[in-house]
C-alpha cells in the first residue's frame, strides 16, 4: 500500500526528523567535548583581554564588586562559556586564573548534561577563591570538578546590584553572568576545570 502524506502521518514524520536531528546534535556535542581542548584555542592575549572586559562588566553590575575580588586569593574568569544541545548537551569555555591581579594559568571548563534543552546559550563565569587552601587545592588538581573536589557557592545579586552576604564566608564563590545580566537560579555542580597551555 502506497504511503500517503496525511495529517495522521505527521507524528511519524515529526518523530523521524527529531531522531535524526537528535542524533546529529549528539554526535556534534560528543565531537566537541572529545576534541583536544587547544583545538578551540584563543591566544593567551585574547583570553586576557576578554577577562578584562568581563571583570569590568562584573564591577558595573555588582556593588562593591572590586572589594570582593580584592579580598579573593584567586579569581578564575571564563568570559565566554557556550552551551548547546538538544536533550544531550554540553558546555565549553576558556578562561584565566589570576592571583594578585596577574594571570598565572589558563583553564578550560566543560560540562555535559542530559534532559530537555534546546538551542544555544552563552554566559560568563567568575569564580572567587576566598581562602588559600581552596585556591591551592584547585591549582594542584589537573581536572578539578565542582561538587566533587569542592562546592561553589553561587551568589545571589539583587536588582540593585547588592550581594547576598550570607554566603560570602564560603571558601569558593561563583557568579554567572548571562546576556541579560547576573544569574543565580542554576548550578555549577558537575563543571570540570582543566589547566591548558597557552
Amino acid at each position: 500500500k502506497a504511503w500517503v502524506n496525511t495529517p495522521d502521518n505527521y507524528p511519524d514524520i515529526f518523530l523521524k526528523n527529531n531522531v535524526t536531528i537528535l542524533g546529529l546534535l549528539t554526535l556534534c556535542m560528543i565531537f566537541m567535548l572529545s576534541m583536544p581542548q587547544d583545538s578551540f584555542a584563543a591566544s593567551g592575549g585574547e583570553i586576557d583581554a576578554s577577562v578584562d572586559t568581563t571583570l569590568e562588566r562584573f564591577y558595573s553590575e555588582v556593588k562593591n564588586g572590586r572589594d570582593v575580588i580584592k579580598d579573593a586569593k584567586g579569581v578564575l574568569v571564563f568570559p565566554n562559556v557556550y552551551k548547546a544541545g538538544f536533550v544531550v548537551g554540553g558546555e565549553y569555555g576558556q578562561g584565566a586564573l589570576r592571583v594578585n591581579g596577574k594571570t598565572v594559568d589558563y583553564y578550560s571548563t566543560t560540562t555535559g548534561s542530559f534532559g530537555f534543552q534546546l538551542g544555544a546559550q552563552k554566559k560568563s563565569i567568575v569564580i572567587l577563591f576566598m581562602e588559600d587552601g581552596a585556591l591551592n587545592n584547585f591549582r594542584r588538581s589537573s581536572n578539578w570538578k565542582a561538587g566533587v573536589d569542592a562546592s561553589i557557592a553561587l551568589i545571589v545579586v539583587g536588582a540593585d546590584g547588592s550581594i547576598d552576604t550570607a554566603k560570602l564566608n564560603k571558601p569558593i564563590l561563583g557568579f554567572v553572568i548571562g546576556q541579560k545580566g547576573l544569574m543565580y537560579n542554576l548550578t555549577l555542580e558537575g563543571s570540570k576545570f582543566t589547566k591548558i597551555k597557552k
